[in-house]
């Protein structure tokens, strides 16, 4: 699309009545800004869509028309979806300044060129012709002043410590490290701090990497907070429109909001892929309003945050045991040989083999963790000899949610998965395995959080964690030490009783 400025005001190619000088948005060196009618009475649909985002014009059904008199009545603004600066791009929606995810084709819309963004094309597709728009109008006001929060249970002495720095943070717009182990009960210990935040009329984000994990947490959520709407945002989410007070959302759809929340919650902020894509990154500080509190949480943070929060140049709050008292299970290492030549000839390891046996003849639910999917398809017509219900689940798996959801109502017995499940899911009562702990694949955090899989409800707080091995890796020692070390202090400062 082009643009002409008439009378200091932004008009689009499609909307001029006289011939004018047009270009696209990113030509344009200083985009004018309308001052708010007070008087003007604007679309209430639209606002419940813009207000917080940051949206292209395919993602709106309004007509243009429409949208430039919202403009010219300072209820929205158009911001360039690509600046350049010196001949240098980035892409304002995600962050992105490197050249190689940047190219060129011939648009329609502005007939020339037309450079586009290639990191974020996933959300559409952004050019240096199309303009992002905002919500600058009145915005919603929730009114809560009363809690929020329907919740009966109780927190152990470790949760409550974390609660009450978690509802400071919140307060005073801080920034907050809660560094808990796996089953710590995190979700419980955020409770507080979200109906503080609520009840201050503020706006709340959960983001996690994963959209295993929005889905186990909007349902807990919304149990426990049933009088207000929460949104759910994850690929193919049908709240993706929704303008909620809580909203529990994949990082990736953060792509989409501008300036949005009062207080940010990022789960497992050490996960893949946010912890390596500096887009997400990008994506989550943008949310955020300018004065507003961020809570990080995490089981396995890494050392740069380790070494900042000992020097004090991070605020932080940690939780070494979990909620249950027991400790954390501690990983058993076992030598299954070279499995993969094994795997060649359509065999197993006899362990691999007993060790799932004896799980099916004890009725017991488990995972098995493969470091690869191609190793995991060869693999499951072997196991299934055992039992035909065994399945496998991977990112790609079109009926991933289906398995994961029949796991937790225990239809399936066990289920084979790739890292995808390392973290964020909760099953009451299982045993878990690695097979082949030492490929790469299987970092020190990751075995944590596997490892943090077992014993994690009041009915089943123990269980058996095995890293079956063809040679001993620095991560898997250094994953146990971790594990040990943390039940050291937690018996240290009383939080364990076993």
């Amino acid at each position: 699309m082009r643009f002409a400025i008439v009378h200091s005001k932004l008009i689009p190619d499609k909307l001029l009545t006289s011939p004018e000088i047009t270009l696209p948005i990113s030509s344009i060196d200083q985009i004018p800004f309308n001052q708010m009618n007070l008087n003007y009475s604007y679309n209430i649909e639209l606002q419940q869509q813009l207000i917080g985002k940051q949206l292209l014009l395919d993602d709106l059904a309004f007509p243009i028309e429409e949208l430039q008199e919202h403009y010219e009545n300072g209820c929205l603004i158009y911001r360039k979806g690509i600046s350049i600066e010196k001949n240098k791009p980035a892409c304002t929606r995600c962050g992105n300044k490197d050249k190689h995810f940047f190219a060129h084709f011939p648009c329609s819309r502005c007939g020339e060129d037309c450079l586009y963004c290639r990191k974020c094309i996933m959300m559409g597709r952004i050019s240096a012709c199309t303009p992002l728009i905002s919500w600058t109008g009145p915005t919603t006001l929730w009114e809560m002043n009363s809690p929020q929060l329907s919740w009966n249970g109780s927190l152990s002495e470790g949760q409550q410590t974390a609660s009450q720095r978690v509802v400071q943070a919140i307060n005073e717009n801080k920034e907050l490290l809660v560094w808990a182990v796996c089953g710590a009960g995190k979700t419980e210990v955020l409770f507080q701090g979200i109906d503080t935040a609520l009840t201050s009329g503020k706006r709340v984000c959960l983001a996690t990497p994963r959209t295993d994990v929005v889905l186990e947490l909007t349902p807990r959520l919304k149990n426990v907070f049933p009088n207000i709407q929460v949104a759910s945002l994850y690929g193919g989410s049908e709240d993706r429109h929704l303008n909620a007070p809580l909203t529990i959302t994949t990082t990736h759809q953060l792509l989409r909001f501008y300036q949005a929340f009062d207080t940010v919650i990022l789960d497992e902020v050490d996960a893949f892929p946010y912890s390596v894509e500096e887009t997400l990154q990008h994506a989550v500080r943008q949310a955020r309003k300018q004065s507003s509190s961020m809570i990080y949480l995490t089981a396995t943070p890494n050392e740069k945050w380790q070494t900042e929060c000992l020097q004090g140049k991070k605020e932080i709050v940690t939780i070494p045991a979990r909620f249950h008292r027991h400790p954390l299970p501690v990983p058993r290492f076992q030598w299954c040989g070279n499995w993969e030549k094994l795997l060649k000839k359509n065999r197993l390891p006899q362990n691999i083999l007993q060790w799932v046996k004896k799980r099916l003849d004890a009725n017991k639910q488990c995972l098995l963790f493969i470091p690869k999917i191609d190793k995991m398809e060869k693999i499951l017509p072997l196991i299934r000899t055992l039992n035909p219900n065994i399945e496998a689940v991977h990112a790609e798996d079109p009926k991933r949610k289906e398995k994961v959801m029949a796991m937790r109502n225990k239809e399936t017995p066990m289920l084979l998965t790739t890292t995808i499940l390392e973290r964020g899911v909760t099953f009451p009562n299982i045993d878990v395995a690695v097979l082949g702990a030492e490929d790469r694949i299987f970092t020190e955090s990751a075995l944590v959080q596997i490892a943090g899989r077992v014993g994690r409800s009041w009915q089943a707080p123990s269980g058996e964690i095995t890293f079956f091995h063809y040679g001993k890796t620095k991560a898997m020692i250094r994953a146990k030490n971790k594990i040990v070390k943390m039940n050291e202090e937690a018996r240290k400062k009383g939080l364990i009783d076993y």
